[in-house]
């Protein structure tokens, strides 16, 4: 099965990309953001489709904020919901996002057999993974999107982006994040990206046999 493993920034690449060598598989920088991500995995699904090689598998891939306490820097998560969380409107009663709105979807769900998979090859831990526009900056945003999404675990950029790209092409999708900052209040100090890029490596090195030779309909 051939895989293609989206990241957003050739930073996130490089980190993955060792333990996908000789493997049937692709690791590119798709861009910041879900607009980006969607387009460049859009792309990618497209060129191989017309080659004839078309892809078994997409994985979004790379660092993250995580919600404390239960993902803190240096953790993996392994999404088992990709939601976008701030695609919708605000309205005088709070957020109403777009399929209350009755446009489009707000949710992916990777296969559940893989996420129980990729969870026991990493140690990380399953939950949603969000997708937000604009980064969370402070513990008021964090506390809202806590109480619309209680499962979440963390935030990133172009999750939703890339799983709406893996589904328009009917390829099952896959998120994993590696923890480098706590989402809430912007502080720099605290970040670990390092960390979480050396978790990233771990965890692909673990996981990049798992999704090799898994089947869509196991």
């Amino acid at each position: 099965m051939r895989i293609l493993v989206a990241t957003a920034v050739p930073v996130e690449r490089d980190a993955v990309a060792p333990a996908f060598e000789g493997m049937a598989a692709d690791v590119l920088a798709v861009g910041v953001g879900p607009a980006l991500a969607a387009a460049g995995t859009a792309t990618a699904l497209t060129r191989a489709a017309l080659e004839g090689a078309g892809y078994g598998l997409v994985v979004s891939a790379g660092i993250a904020g995580g919600f404390l306490p239960e993902a803190p820097a240096g953790s993996l998560v392994v999404a088992d919901e990709i939601t976008a969380a701030d695609l919708g409107a605000e309205t005088a009663e709070g957020f109403v996002p777009v399929t209350a709105l009755g446009f489009g979807t707000v949710t992916h769900r990777p296969p559940a057999a893989l996420v129980r998979d990729a969870v026991a090859a990493t140690g990380g831990r399953a939950g949603a993974v969000l997708t937000v526009s604009t980064v969370t900056g402070t513990a008021e945003r964090a506390a809202a999107l806590r109480a619309r999404h209680p499962t979440a675990l963390a935030e990133a950029m172009e999750g939703f982006g890339v799983a709406e790209a893996a589904g328009a092409h009917g390829v099952p999708v896959l998120e994993i994040r590696a923890v480098s900052n706590p989402v809430g209040p912007r502080d720099r100090a605290a970040w670990r990206i390092g960390d979480a890029l050396t978790a990233l490596t771990e965890g692909f090195g673990k996981l990049a046999p798992v999704l090799e030779s898994w089947k869509q309909h196991d």
